[in-house]
């Protein structure tokens, strides 16, 4: 879907074990930078390429990633973009999930508890299945981090794109959560930080939450910023009053 101009949200659907997801990366432009923002799961690699293709941008002319946070459904496609392209293309993350995303350290919600708790869920798949689902959990993909970001840094592509640090989302703590603001068309891409249920935009769910301090004072960050649009990665696009939301949302979980 063309939100803006140079800002295409991607709807990406695959099944995941006996489970059909539906994931939103963002696709950001201009004349010199074709940046995909998140790479899905892994085997998302040939959903993303035809999305971009059928948005009208030239697949080969992708030439950066932003990953907004460490999670498998955000950099599980990113190996299999890398590997397949035939030039450099730049990977930039938060300083604080760098190591995670390049597998120097294990992913923090990987936790024994939440393994078993996936074990569980997948119990009534194939046995292939189940193993294949464990070894991913076990051995993420990894690639390496060129460039790392900082809260309140700008960068000078695509008509400037803000960093927002925002740890603590829900469902877990990822250290290097980031927001992106696109400053000429005031989107907000949200990461996991906002998501949308039946319509509805939410916050940090305290139930999965482990700080909620943290959560919050990040949420309390996007008030500041003058936003039109939200492009979420779980729900996809909000245009309702979204100011008025965040701060709504900001001020219940305070």
């Amino acid at each position: 879907m063309r939100i803006a101009d140079g800002v295409e949200m991607l709807e990406i659907s695959m099944r995941m074990g006996n489970e059909k997801r539906i994931f939103y990366p963002t696709l950001l432009w201009d004349d010199n930078n074709v940046i995909l923002v998140d790479t899905g799961f892994p085997g998302a690699f040939k959903y993303i390429k035809d999305a971009i293709t059928k948005a009208d941008i030239d697949y080969n002319r992708l030439d950066k990633i932003i990953i907004t946070h460490q999670d498998i459904d955000h950099i599980g496609g990113l190996p299999e973009i890398l590997n397949d392209s035939d030039h450099k293309i730049l990977v930039l993350s938060h300083e604080d999930d760098k190591s995670y995303i390049q597998g120097d350290e294990k992913l923090d919600k990987i936790t024994p508890e939440r393994r078993a708790q996936l074990e569980e869920k997948y119990k009534s798949i194939p046995e292939e299945g189940r193993k294949a689902m464990k070894n991913l959990f076990l051995n993420p993909p990894k690639a390496k981090v060129d460039a790392t970001l900082q809260d309140g840094l700008e960068l000078p592509y695509c008509r400037g794109i803000k960093i927002i640090h925002t740890p603590g989302h829900t469902p877990g703590h990822t250290p290097g959560h980031i927001c992106l603001y696109l400053n000429q068309n005031k989107i907000l891409v949200a990461g996991d930080q906002l998501n949308i249920d039946n319509g509805e935009l939410l916050g940090p769910n305290p139930l999965h939450t482990p700080d909620m301090k943290q959560a919050t004072d990040s949420l309390k960050k996007l008030i500041d910023y003058d936003i039109e649009q939200i492009i979420t990665y779980h729900g996809g696009l909000f245009k309702s009053n979204p100011n008025e939301k965040i701060a709504e949302l900001a001020n219940k979980q305070a």
